[in-house]
């Protein structure tokens, strides 16, 4: 699994330990309200799940998104997912609300899609946000993606955007 630093940030692979943090951050209620609700009652053991479920895709995939830290705080999350329903892979973040209009997004997932693109040697990358969630849509735009369509993903409606391998060696 592979470690990433940025100008500001370190991206590296959540572990089991991280989970008390992890739900602190993705179960924020501010932060909830861009994301997939939570499963369960107990904040905890459903970052736990996802801690799981990312290190498969770690194992089967070769990426999955990580733990992003900035001066030893976990702040939230950022990386490439693998999305059947959608036959691709997309590039998500979610930070914690002390970190938003900061940059650190947009400083993570461009390393995100720089690891897809230059080292994983994917063909493309998507994102797709809540269709009022203009923030997140701003990031994108800044990153290159390009708007498609809207679809429909896990029961809410969403803006679409990618952008190939072609396009992205165009914006760097």
């Amino acid at each position: 699994m592979t470690e990433i630093r940025t100008a500001r940030l370190v991206l590296k692979p959540l572990v089991p330990e991280n989970a008390a943090d992890y739900a602190a951050m993705r179960y924020h209620p501010e932060v909830t309200k861009w994301l997939l609700p939570l499963q369960g009652n107990d904040p905890v053991e459903a970052a736990r799940g996802t801690i799981g479920r990312f290190a498969e895709q770690w194992s089967e995939r070769g990426y999955s998104p990580w733990a992003v830290w900035h001066e030893g705080r976990l702040i939230g999350h950022c990386g490439l997912n693998h999305v059947p329903e959608l036959e691709g892979t997309e590039v998500l973040w979610a930070l914690h609300p002390d970190f938003w209009g900061g940059g650190y997004a947009t400083e993570a997932a461009r390393a995100s899609l720089e690891f897809g693109f230059e080292t994983i040697g994917l063909p493309a990358i998507f994102a797709i946000t809540k269709l009022d969630n203009v923030a997140s849509q701003a990031v994108v735009k800044r990153l290159g993606l390009v708007y498609r369509k809207n679809v429909t993903y896990r029961g809410f409606e969403a803006r679409y955007f990618d952008i190939d391998r072609e396009a992205w060696q165009r914006t760097v």
